[in-house]
């Protein structure tokens, strides 16, 4: 079965906003072993939508639509789809009802304009949007399954999930069950991953490795098939099985866990606190790890201190450190952590202080230079590195090396610097 997803809107051709909406549908669709062959985006306009929906039920079996499904004079996805294949529209009572219901749960008058959104091509099976005003619809045309969502992200991932991927598996063939899952690694690169993995699959059609990168982290996605739904997951367990045994603690969690939920997960299953003390993150180690809910029970608290001054006195660097070494440097990273993890009296701390850039690097000390510290109660160490990216992807990776330490020195896993990296000190 071949796939297409189309995206409508002028906002997505003239460059306002990214459209991640064609990533996140082409990955849900691997689930079910359904391959996206084309990913087309088109303007607001009634010829171009009209042609785009004509050549995509031609060449695809799958079609998800992605947009123009609003209130506005400009949404007109659902008129175009009835008319391009000699459908009226017809209202549909009961979301016309929700539609009222939404609107009176917030206090609101609907719009007239609203109205529009509950009309659909005849026969078309309605998609529910229960976050949203907009429905979704399905289609069966030329042959081809058309299913219409909205082009807003979080009602569309919902729809996805909950609507369009439970019809669509219905409507394959029972023959063979098809399972995936999502591994996240860091620490090696997407093709060492690949040369490290690809015999698991080499001998086994029924087994696919895909490989992609999503900075600072690499993804891996295990796809088996199998007689039925417990054979295939007999053989994804398997995969898997060989994947964490081959990269050890590189392979962090499965699914959408980001570090610093594993992070949390680990201080909290252990009943440890944590501390950080960052300079040229900025508290950006901070910010993720509180983003998680429930971190209050083992995040004890943060300094950001950029300055000198500020690392003297909040965090007790001492000044003859400073003095000697510079901020950045191993010595002064040792101290900002163990700093923090006296001051907040936690059970581990880290710390950085480095160079992002584009200026005051020197040749001593480029610009790139990081150093991370961390301390718990067997004593402190940095390790230091050279980041050759921008500002933000510094502060960025920077920030996941010091999580991922974290993580490891909890698991009891040795801590072994990633791959893509050179590595400057190691104290």
């Amino acid at each position: 079965m071949k796939a297409e997803v189309l995206t409508i809107g002028d906002e997505l051709l003239r460059g306002e906003i990214i459209d991640s909406n064609k990533s996140y549908l082409s990955d849900r669709l691997l689930q079910l072993d359904i391959e996206t062959r084309f990913h087309t985006t088109v303007a607001d306009d009634p010829e171009d939508i009209r042609d785009a929906l004509i050549c995509a039920t031609e060449r695809s079996q799958v079609v998800l639509v992605s947009g123009g499904l609003g209130p506005t004079r400009d949404d007109i996805t659902v008129e175009i789809l009835a008319s391009t294949f000699d459908r009226n529209l017809l209202l549909d009572q009961d979301s016309l009802n929700a539609l009222e219901t939404f609107f009176s749960k917030l206090g609101r008058e609907m719009s007239d304009l609203n109205r529009k959104q509950a009309y659909f091509p005849e026969g078309a099976e309605i998609l529910l949007n229960p976050i949203g005003t907009a429905p979704g619809c399905l289609l069966e045309a030329s042959g081809s399954l058309v299913f219409c969502m909205p082009g807003v992200p979080r009602e569309l991932y919902l729809m996805m999930d909950e609507q369009v991927l439970p019809r669509i598996s219905a409507r394959l063939s029972n023959e063979t069950v098809v399972r995936a899952r999502l591994l996240r690694t860091f620490g090696m690169g997407e093709s060492n991953l690949d040369e490290a993995l690809g015999d698991l699959a080499r001998n086994d059609e029924d087994v696919k490795l895909g490989f992609r990168t999503s900075f600072p982290d690499n993804y891996i996605r295990p796809v088996v098939k199998g007689g039925n739904e417990a054979a295939a997951l007999r053989k994804l367990d398997g995969i898997c099985e060989s994947i964490h045994e081959r990269l050890g603690a590189i392979v962090y969690a499965e699914g959408e866990t980001p570090m610093e939920k594993v992070v949390g997960e680990l201080l909290d299953s252990s009943n440890k606190t944590f501390a950080t003390a960052e300079s040229c993150t900025a508290g950006l180690i901070a910010h993720r790890i509180t983003e998680v809910p429930g971190s209050s029970s083992y995040f004890q608290g943060g300094v950001v201190a950029y300055a000198d001054k500020s690392k003297r006195q909040l965090l007790g660097v001492d000044a003859d450190l400073l003095s000697r070494h510079g901020a950045v440097s191993n010595e002064v990273a040792r101290a900002m952590a163990e700093g923090a993890l006296a001051r907040f009296d936690s059970d581990v701390a880290v710390s950085t202080t480095g160079i992002s850039g584009p200026g005051g690097g020197s040749d001593e000390k480029p610009v790139g230079l990081v150093f991370i510290g961390l301390a718990d109660k067997s004593g402190s160490e940095a390790h230091s590195f050279v980041i050759s990216l921008d500002r933000k992807r510094h502060r960025e990776l920077t920030a996941q090396l010091a999580l991922d330490w974290v993580r490891r020195r909890l698991l009891g896993a040795p801590y072994i610097p990633p791959q893509f990296l050179r590595q400057q000190v190691k104290q």
